[in-house]
């Protein structure tokens, strides 16, 4: 793909500083890029490779004397960046149209400018909505709906009647409803509870690779707009994650919790059954969530406590070799004082 730096510019409501009709071919950090590429200049701590960057051009926050060549200045390069990425790295890898090796079943509803790869099977009744891609060993089960412009990377499995909705990307290996861990005891043995809900994920989420999103034991395990999980998510039966939250890799979210709006929660992090993070909150990683977490709160820790608190307790912790050291000075001299006292007395 080629594309001016005006066009580039026009693309993130940028200026241009330069030749605006500079061809730019790619895009790339400032150590790696070549003389078509762009890059870009947010930090300080990188000015060394700036000095000595082979880039075309430059995102630029304001206009940079170090930097010869054409710049885009924009005010939030991060989000530039991030834009101009996505506009390169658009997949060209489709397969075209729907291959004979594909296993569709009857009573199907396949929209137009789809690809389905070989090897994947979509089961009866489903729905696959317009211009949507399904990589190789995709499984389909029945009753499934796929939104349109939905990807679905090699080997993602989305099981009956579960909603997957516009614009969503969903990476390899991952699983969309199997079974919540629901067992209840009977004596010395566990009784299956049969999870009959589904899981619905809503528009422009992103799915980690193998993730494990669990069914609802009834109703629905719901992940609304704009989620996003990393790699190695586990979110178990009847979790309700809020619009636009963040899911860091490793983390698990037990059974029937709600997780607010906007919420952050850091890799490793586990969060106990029925539990409510309010709107914006963040969790620390490696934290332990025991109890609910009120809006807005930052947290951090096992159990998790208001992370000023936890970096007190870190910080005294430190001390304690030393208090005890201290201690054991002031129960010596105690001792001391009541023996002189004792034999005084005698």
């Amino acid at each position: 793909m080629e594309t001016s730096l005006k066009s580039v510019a026009e693309m993130v409501a940028g200026e241009c500083v330069g030749d605006e009709n500079f061809v730019v071919t790619g895009i790339n950090s400032l150590d790696q890029a070549g003389p078509s590429e762009i890059s870009f200049f947010s930090d300080l701590r990188y000015r060394e490779s700036l000095n000595i960057t082979k880039a075309g051009a430059l995102l630029v926050s304001e206009k940079n004397a170090l930097f010869k060549g054409p710049q885009v200045v924009t005010p939030g390069v991060e989000l530039a960046y991030a834009k101009i990425a996505s506009v390169f790295s658009r997949s060209s890898r489709r397969y075209p149209g729907i291959s004979t090796d594909a296993v569709i079943c009857k009573n199907c509803c396949i929209g137009e400018d789809v690809s389905i790869s070989p090897m994947v099977h979509v089961g009866e009744g489903s729905e696959i909505g317009d211009g949507a891609t399904l990589f190789p060993g995709v499984v389909i089960d029945e009753g499934v709906k796929i939104g349109k412009r939905t990807i679905l990377y090699p080997n993602v499995t989305v099981l009956r009647n579960c909603v997957i909705g516009n614009d969503v990307m969903i990476h390899a290996g991952t699983t969309i409803g199997s079974d919540g861990f629901g067992f209840v005891r009977d004596g010395s043995t566990s009784v299956k509870i049969p999870q009959v809900g589904i899981v619905q994920i809503d528009d422009h989420v992103e799915i980690g690779a193998n993730n494990c999103i669990d069914r609802a034991a009834f109703g629905k395990t719901w992940i609304k707009e704009g989620v996003k999980t990393d790699n190695l998510v586990q979110i178990a039966h009847n979790v309700v994650v809020g619009e636009h939250s963040i899911i860091v890799a490793l983390a698990g979210i037990s059974g029937s919790s709600q997780i607010g709006r906007g919420v952050i929660i850091g890799g490793q992090v586990g969060v106990n059954d029925h539990t409510k993070i309010g709107d914006g909150a963040m969790v620390g990683p490696q934290s332990g969530v025991a109890k609910s977490i009120s809006a807005g709160a930052v947290v951090s820790g096992t159990p998790a406590v208001p992370h000023r608190d936890r970096l007190k307790n870190t910080a005294l912790i430190a001390r304690l070799p030393r208090m005890s050291d201290r201690l054991k000075e002031l129960e010596k001299k105690v001792q001391e004082l009541e023996d002189r006292l004792s034999q005084s007395a005698g």
